[in-house]
């Protein structure tokens, strides 16, 4: 027979809630800007993805691959540790040594690695993301707009854009979430300041690591149910007809 002597004490957690809802508006912070981040890049990568051009072809291909078919924890670890190294490698190829003189410029703390490698990941796999849904916008809508006056970059802009947007808002979604549960990686670099973090710092002055990482998979829950039905419901009023 097993001895199974622990015994909960939920109170602990609860009284440390507010501090994990603090690290739970990092999480979502850091989330928001990595998939504005990767909007902006990944509409352009899926444009260069289908462009005549060799370079951009390759070029948008190679993020696409890396970011899709490699692990985001290797991703932030090499913007973590690997993107210094390479550029104090970089700079003492014209003998500059920013360490020996004491300074680290290429030092970058563990918030904006995280930010930037989900930002990375995110902006491949919406770059596909947006090209199927630039597939699934007709070609006649461009020619249709080019016929009423408008030039090409603002058939684009009008009419191609917020239709491609539209096609494609449910995957955003899931894209969302992803990113949201992707920030708990920080903890690996560092990170103590968003909630996964903040729960392990909790768990290593109390040991109550039941109590409080199982607060934390709540708050996760609530947080991808929000996003979830927001989006639903922004689809709803925005879609309907």
């Amino acid at each position: 027979m097993f001895d199974i002597n622990y015994t909960f004490h939920w109170s602990q957690a609860f009284r440390a809630l507010p501090e994990m809802i603090d690290g739970a508006l990092i999480t979502l912070q850091i989330a928001v800007l990595s998939m504005i981040i990767g909007i902006l890049i990944g509409v352009p990568l899926a444009l260069a993805k289908g462009s005549q051009s060799r370079s951009l072809r390759l070029f948008a291909s190679t993020w696409i691959e890396v970011a899709r078919n490699t692990p985001a924890l290797f991703q932030v670890y090499m913007i973590y540790f690997g993107v210094p190294a390479v550029l104090q490698g970089v700079a003492s190829l014209f003998g500059v040594d920013f360490r020996a003189l004491g300074i680290n410029i290429f030092y970058l703390d563990s918030y904006w690695a995280v930010l930037v490698g989900i930002a990375f990941n995110n902006a491949g796999y919406l770059a596909e993301t947006f090209r199927g849904g630039l597939r699934a916008v007709p070609p006649t809508q461009t020619r249709a707009a080019r016929s009423l006056g408008f030039g090409a970059f603002d058939a684009f802009r009008l009419i191609v854009l917020p239709q491609m947007f539209r096609a494609v808002f449910h995957p955003m979604t899931n894209q969302m979430v992803w990113a949201i549960l992707m920030t708990s990686i920080g903890i690996f670099v560092g990170l103590n300041i968003d909630l996964t973090g903040v729960t392990q710092e909790l768990n290593a002055r109390t040991f109550r690591t039941f109590e409080f990482f199982a607060l934390a998979a709540a708050i996760y829950y609530v947080i991808a149910k929000i996003v979830t039905g927001g989006a639903r419901l922004i689809a709803w009023r925005l879609f309907r007809y």
